[in-house]
């Protein structure tokens, strides 16, 4: 495992720039070039969510809450709850700032992206209607980008695993229950090993059940757990009124730190923000297109305003007071990295049980992310080989939940770090290269509700 972490971490600063320049560069290109288009119809993208403009007739398979709340599922998970933790370890409170600017970005990203995921829809080998980077790379841009399609698919295969979130998981439970001393004595590798072996079980008995079964789970648990940890957040947070403004305010002052002790100074801690920003909301990554590609949507840029949701509700709201629990509990003074960081910080502040509280709500992210996960990487195999070979992609995932359980934060943070960066180049490419079409699309949409209303 050192060899496979020593080889991965020496590949991972070659991938910063390419990663940095076309996410943060050719996300800002996007904003202007859409003149700001997702941010100025905020309210319309609610009332679609919430089914004010639902199609019956549409194609797809799930509704656009359901993508929604699936793609969110994904994201509003351990990235928010652990990786803000990670973040703040590894770059101090400032981190969090570049975190914010990263996702606002990416609520542009998102929207063009998932446009593009519904506007170049095609089935697969089965007949089933498919979206996301693979179909908008190489029906967009023609058979000679397909390269670049397969290079993504082939990152998805590592990038998909749910290597991340068993790991913190098995990280809580070992932190919360402490089982060797409250159920029976084992070794801790033995523990890590049951729990990888006891997740996984569980996980295969959802996700051999296929799209329906994940979109009905995440769509039940998510929103009611989010909900949960909201409340949780907001209870610390009136308990600590008078922190919450010096909290805000060194995230702020931090963020300009030249000073810092980041790796890389300044621009270390820059780099840090965008990559757990990614991690938490997944805006050009590439992911999220392959749920909204498949909603019931009779139009593309309904879908790319129902997507931009994502990266809001995931990243400037969540991220932002699960940082704040952090900074106000003192708890990123404190050794400790992930989601050791926050469960200190829950424990601290909500009289001993919040600890306790956040293994339930992490419980649940948990078991939802790998759910969707899962389908993310048997569309990539399915890509590359046929949708039939494509179903085996389960199997490695599960055998890897056995594996990330036992293995170190650094190593799985690294993998998934390196397979997100190579993933961006390809898919940012692509949406850069088609956004043309996205903004000929917007601007027949709003012509199309103009002429309605009048």
């Amino acid at each position: 495992m050192d060899t496979i972490n020593d080889f991965i971490s020496a590949a991972l600063p070659y991938t910063e720039w390419p990663m940095f320049l076309l996410l943060i560069g050719g996300g800002l290109f996007l904003v202007f070039y859409s003149k700001f288009l997702p941010y100025r119809f905020f309210g319309h993208a609610i009332a679609i969510t919430a089914g004010k403009y639902d199609n019956d007739k549409a194609e797809g398979d799930v509704s656009s809450f359901q993508a929604l709340s699936a793609a969110v599922a994904a994201t509003v998970g351990l990235g928010n709850i652990s990786g803000v933790a990670i973040a703040i370890h590894d770059g101090g409170p400032g981190v969090v700032f570049w975190i914010w600017v990263t996702a606002i970005i990416g609520m542009c990203i998102k929207f063009y992206s998932c446009s593009l995921a519904v506007m170049f829809r095609s089935t697969d080998s089965d007949g089933k209607l498919q979206g996301g980077p693979m179909y908008y790379i190489t029906q967009g841009l023609g058979p000679k980008a397909k390269p670049l399609a397969i290079f993504f698919a082939v990152c998805g295969l590592f990038g998909f695993l749910g290597v991340f979130t068993a790991n913190q998981f098995t990280e809580t439970f070992m932190s919360v229950v402490e089982p060797s001393e409250t159920l029976f004595q084992m070794s801790e590798m033995n523990w890590k090993l049951s729990i990888g072996v006891i997740l996984a079980l569980v996980t295969s008995f959802v996700i051999f059940g296929g799209l329906e079964k994940i979109a009905k789970v995440a769509s039940a648990i998510v929103p009611f757990m989010v909900m949960v940890y909201l409340i949780a957040v907001v209870i610390v947070m009136v308990l600590n009124a008078s922190q919450i403004i010096p909290s805000l305010k060194l995230i702020i002052t931090e963020a300009w730190n030249f000073n810092t002790i980041v790796t890389g100074g300044f621009w270390g801690l820059v780099i840090i923000g965008v990559r757990r920003a990614m991690f938490s909301n997944e805006a050009g990554l590439g992911s999220a297109p392959m749920y909204h590609g498949q909603s019931k949507t009779d139009n593309p840029i309904k879908e790319g305003l129902v997507a931009m949701l994502g990266p809001f509700i995931d990243t400037i709201l969540v991220c932002t007071f699960t940082a704040v629990v952090i900074i106000l509990s003192g708890a990123y003074l404190e050794e400790g990295s992930g989601i050791v960081m926050t469960l200190s910080a829950f424990e601290t502040t909500l009289f001993g049980y919040g600890d306790v509280l956040l293994m339930v709500i992490v419980t649940a992210f948990a078991m939802s992310t790998l759910f969707t996960y899962s389908y993310y990487g048997v569309k990539c195999l399915s890509f590359l080989t046929n949708a039939k070979i494509g179903k085996f992609y389960n199997w490695y995932f599960v055998i890897m939940i056995i594996f990330a359980a036992v293995a170190s934060l650094d190593l799985v943070k690294n993998l998934i770090d390196l397979s997100y960066a190579l993933m961006v180049i390809p898919n940012m490419i692509a949406v850069l290269l088609l956004a043309p079409k996205v903004n000929a699309a917007a601007a027949d949409y709003f012509k199309k509700i103009k002429d309605a209303k009048a």
